[in-house]
């Protein structure tokens, strides 16, 4: 298959999943009417209706925490794939991990130093 005709064919996939996102949406819209409730628009909480608020404020300490989190989940992500082409690899997969992890140690050490691992 040359270049052209897969280019072709992922131009073809992405008008495919549009039209049909299009049309589903549209029948949905079409059969699906929805009817304004006062009780729809009220948060629901453990069988009772809440009084408090629904956006609740965090504190911008736990967004540098969920930043280190995803930044972790995102080591384990990478790494088993590159435990799979290691022997294939070598000495240059060694390398690129490397500095990978080097990179995220960085990222825990500033972390550490803004004090994202202190409870309050």
């Amino acid at each position: 298959m040359s270049p052209l005709e897969s280019y072709a064919v992922l131009v073809a996939l992405v008008l495919g999943t549009s039209a049909l996102v299009l049309v589903l949406h549209l029948l949905a819209r079409a059969l699906g009417r929805t009817r304004p409730e006062p009780g729809k628009d009220v948060p629901f909480t453990g069988g009772t209706l809440d009084d408090k608020p629904v956006w609740v404020r965090y504190h911008i300490h736990y967004y540098g925490l969920a930043l280190l989190f995803l930044a972790f989940d995102m080591e384990m992500a990478f790494m088993y794939p590159w435990a799979v082409v290691y022997q294939q690899l070598g000495l240059e997969a060694l390398v690129d991990m490397g500095v990978f992890l080097l990179i995220l140690f960085l990222g825990l050490l500033y972390g550490w130093s803004q004090g994202a691992f202190r409870r309050q």
